[in-house]
């Protein structure tokens, strides 16, 4: 292995396609069979840095360790925790931009394991349904909830909400912080990362620069409070 190839890969952005890879028997275990299994690995890795796991401080920790990864962090990946999208005919006919921003971002970059941060800004324009606007949120937080690259993420939002929604009127934009690159490799406190897909009426600039602008007031409102 050319570990000086993979350090540079791992620097990159890379995704291979839209699709979170997953092993074909992703699920066949539990959960509690996962907890297991990570706990004892996880403990190893520990040991292998010369970490004392009977000390009383460390010697739940693998669990705990274990326990984040497949319940909180990573609990995205399972499709059984998908968040159920609940839509509703556009009875009133609505047929402007509808923006929902500022959706916390809580993720993990893939090729370090390290938090990404930050927020998405999605918008679309109705046609025959419109969808609470809380179901956006959560499907923001179940994608980002599993080892991602902020492109895939983008994508993956963008395809969802225009799948669900039935019409390709969506843009999604992600600004976010990545710990991988803040906190090694250039360690770089201050950059942040931000991502753009859309389709549909967003393909035209006097849509996107709409949505942009109203990006724009909205920043401009949260800084004078």
């Amino acid at each position: 292995m050319d570990n000086e190839k993979f350090d540079i890969i791992g620097d990159d952005h890379v995704m291979t396609n839209s699709e979170t890879p997953l092993r074909s028997d992703a699920f066949d275990k539990s959960d509690e069979e996962k907890i297991k299994n990570i706990a004892q690995h996880f403990g190893e890795i520990m040991a292998e840095l010369g970490l004392d796991l009977t000390d009383e401080s460390l010697s739940w920790t693998p669990y705990r360790f274990a326990k984040m990864y497949v319940k909180e962090l990573f609990y995205g990946l399972n499709p059984a925790n998908k968040p159920k999208m609940s839509v509703f005919p556009n009875k009133y006919g609505y047929s402007k931009m509808l923006v929902e921003q500022n959706i916390n971002i809580d993720s993990s970059c893939e090729h370090h394991f390290l938090p990404i941060t930050g927020h998405a800004h999605i918008a679309y324009v109705p046609k025959q349904k419109v969808i609470g606007l809380s179901k956006i949120n959560r499907l923001v937080d179940y994608f980002s909830h599993r080892p991602q690259v902020q492109e895939r993420l983008s994508l993956q939002l963008l395809k969802e909400l225009q799948e669900i929604l039935e019409t390709e009127d969506v843009i999604v934009v992600i600004c976010g912080k990545h710990l991988c690159v803040s906190s090694r490799g250039i360690k770089d406190k201050d950059s942040f990362t931000t991502t753009v897909e859309f389709g549909g009426c967003f393909k035209t600039k006097a849509y996107r620069k709409e949505f942009f602008n109203i990006l724009g007031s909205g920043f401009s409102s949260q800084k004078s409070q």
